[in-house]
């Protein structure tokens, strides 16, 4: 609900308080006086809910007016767990995503499935963001998954009812004025002290991808649609971060790690589980029909992780499964693994190591976008031509924080 600070003689949202407990009193409101460009229209988002609604609402207008179709992303504490455009999705993806029950989606509803689906533990309690007006196929798909709010540009009659009935009653729904443009200058405060610099309203094209420096230049349409996902999630997501990106959704995502190879690395390994959920070994697991969704995904993420034997050991099996399932095999993971290929990845800054692309290499990634400009960037392309890969330096840094 927005409120008329007779004091202040502003618009405000009051929150129940900061980041923490503790943190009060805090609220929203525009330091000009002008009217918030976001409406409240059930439930009370706090501090944290906002940062990520306002973050992910620019990453999917950006998605949408770069490709042109409907996009959602999925938000956790200031970055993105998963984004995506509203692609069709196979029967595989219907499976590992838990809505083959729901029939034939609409545009909106996929993109928020692939963006939920990628990295479903990450996306638990989430903040969604969608770009176009939320539809009713959209609203129940997120009625049944755990999150704590969404902000759009509009609903529905039908969505508003379904998602005001989620949690009781108190789920947070925000609508955002879709033609809204923020100040060229942005301010925030650190310690007291005012922090200001111009907002990043670069945009995203395919030029960005003309500077190709590797021996194979062959980059298809689908390659470039994949690369500016990948630097779009990256222009919201807290650095140091790279992104894997294939078929119009986001799989992997490594977020605000101080060393590059770690982001790679972590983004890799979520790019590679999401992959082994579609291993038959994992679409077969044969689940107890009262398990549910989260409880699944934490023995898959389990199933396929180092952590096996666990969820296999013996009196700990029969609670989860109708019988006990096999050993997934290392040899067999790197087997299906191996079949994962065109993966896109982005880095929001330079790659100052060879050991990147290796490592990119292993979860099938043939096209790259970064910035250059590293004093080892002939190391970095030796790696990339090794594995004939096509990379692109784009001399753009994308730095969030």
């Amino acid at each position: 609900m927005i409120l008329y600070n007779k004091e202040t003689g502003m618009n405000e949202i009051q929150l129940k308080y900061g980041c923490n407990p503790n943190q009060k009193p805090s609220r929203v409101y525009m330091e000009d006086g002008s009217d918030l460009p976001i409406e409240v229209l059930n439930g009370r988002p706090g501090y944290i809910n906002l940062l990520d609604a306002l973050n992910g609402w620019q990453l999917v207008s950006e998605l949408k007016k770069a490709t042109g179709l409907p996009a959602a992303t999925s938000f956790k504490h200031v970055s993105p767990a998963g984004a995506a455009v509203g692609l069709p999705l196979t029967d595989i993806e219907k499976k590992i995503y838990w809505v083959e029950d729901l029939g034939e989606l609409s545009p909106l509803a996929n993109a928020y499935a692939r963006a939920r689906g990628a990295d479903r533990m990450s996306s638990f309690g989430d903040f969604i963001s969608l770009s176009d007006v939320c539809d009713a196929d959209t609203a129940r798909l997120v009625k049944r998954e755990v999150s704590d709010g969404i902000i759009a540009p509009g609903y529905t009659d039908e969505a508003l009812e379904i998602l005001k009935a989620k949690k009781n009653g108190n789920y947070a729904v925000i609508k955002i004025d879709e033609n809204y443009v923020p100040a060229a200058i942005e301010k925030k405060q650190v310690f007291g002290i005012t922090f200001e610099q111009g907002h990043n309203f670069i945009e995203i094209t395919d030029e960005m991808f003309d500077n190709i420096v590797t021996d194979n230049k062959e980059l298809p349409d689908s390659a470039k649609i994949d690369l500016k996902i990948a630097l779009i999630t990256l222009k919201y997501t807290q650095s140091n971060s790279v992104c894997y990106v294939k078929g119009g959704q986001a799989i992997g995502i490594g977020a605000g790690q101080q060393s590059r190879i770690h982001c790679t690395r972590l983004a890799g390994s979520k790019a590679d589980n999401w992959f082994l959920r579609q291993a038959p070994q994992v679409l077969d697991l044969p689940f107890l029909d009262s398990i549910k969704r989260p409880d699944r995904d934490n023995a898959i993420d389990l199933y396929i992780g180092a952590d096996y034997m666990d969820v296999l050991a013996d009196g700990k099996w029969e609670h989860i499964f109708k019988e006990k399932p096999p050993v997934f095999t290392e040899a067999e993971k790197r087997a299906w693994l191996d079949k994962n290929t065109d993966v896109a990845l982005g880095s929001d800054a330079f790659f100052p190591f060879g050991d990147n692309i290796e490592r990119a290499y292993k979860s099938g990634v043939k096209y790259v976008v970064q910035p250059g400009g590293s004093v080892r960037d002939d190391n970095v392309i030796e790696a990339a031509n090794s594995h004939n890969m096509v990379m692109a330096f784009n001399g753009l840094r994308l730095f969030h924080h």
